[in-house]
């Protein structure tokens, strides 16, 4: 491969970077792609993409569902192919087809990117992890050859905070994680957002969460709303904040200063 598009989902940039990558990785070329930036807002775009400025990577925010930041990922990746095919010029080397892949985690929208940047439905693609099950090339122009690669995980989810925030955001599959466990942490994770907290819970659910643990929350929500089905009440929760109904916004933020991840 001459190019990795390391595809991120926006709302947890950190979270969905494989720890292997780098290493992966080396000394090629690597653009990192934050995909769903309709799913954050504005200044929290642009706090990410001051961050990731200041460590000196490349980034492009895409909403691979719409289209939104896709003109601007082509053309980069073209412009990259040209860069690579002068030196192999001057080399004495003939141009050839650059070979870029397209990696990430589960279900952060690598298929759509794909099929927004060809202009039509070349890879599966659909709102859960692990629908794409094999390597699949794809031809943009004449010098470029792209491949869609399955999601890749970590053998091992060591971070269990980010491992949360991942089930949050249904980047990994219902069946690696306890539904109301994960829907009560975000409840508590809700709470401590200065502009969200017990006001945007007692907005949306007509329950007055002050005080309330995050299971406590969820008992009070499933008795108003599913008959004391803690299970349904949970799924309610997370299928609201991924629809955007709890409003759009970042389960992450910038390391402080200095720090790196």
């Amino acid at each position: 491969m001459d190019v990795i598009i390391e595809v991120r989902d926006a709302r947890i940039p950190l979270a969905t970077s494989h720890p292997e990558m780098s290493t992966w990785i080396g000394d090629k070329l690597r653009l990192v792609v934050l995909n769903r930036v309709d799913m954050i807002s504005r200044s929290e775009k642009n706090r990410w993409a001051g961050y990731f400025a200041s460590q000196g990577i490349t980034t492009i925010f895409t909403d691979g569902r719409l289209g939104q930041g896709v003109m601007k990922l082509g053309r980069r990746v073209k412009s990259v192919a040209k860069e690579i095919n002068e030196k192999r010029r001057a080399k004495g080397l003939l141009p050839r087809g650059v070979r870029a892949v397209v990696v990430g985690y589960p279900n952060v929208g690598k298929s759509s990117l794909i099929n927004r940047l060809l202009n039509r439905r070349k890879c599966e693609a659909a709102p859960r992890p692990g629908v794409t099950r094999e390597l699949k090339w794809a031809r943009i122009g004449e010098d470029l050859d792209l491949l869609d690669a399955p999601g890749i995980l970590p053998m091992r989810l060591s971070d269990q905070a980010a491992a949360i925030r991942l089930a949050i955001c249904h980047d990994i599959g219902e069946s690696s994680y306890a539904v109301a466990g994960v829907a009560a942490v975000f409840v508590e994770m809700l709470k401590r957002i200065p502009c969200a907290g017990d006001e945007l819970l007692r907005e949306r659910y007509k329950i007055n969460s002050s005080g309330m643990t995050g299971e406590e929350f969820l008992e009070e929500l499933a008795q108003k709303l599913f008959a004391g089905d803690i299970n349904q009440a949970s799924l309610r929760l997370l299928q609201d904040y991924r629809k955007g109904s709890l409003g759009w916004r970042c389960l992450e933020f910038p390391p402080a200063k200095g720090a790196k991840y």
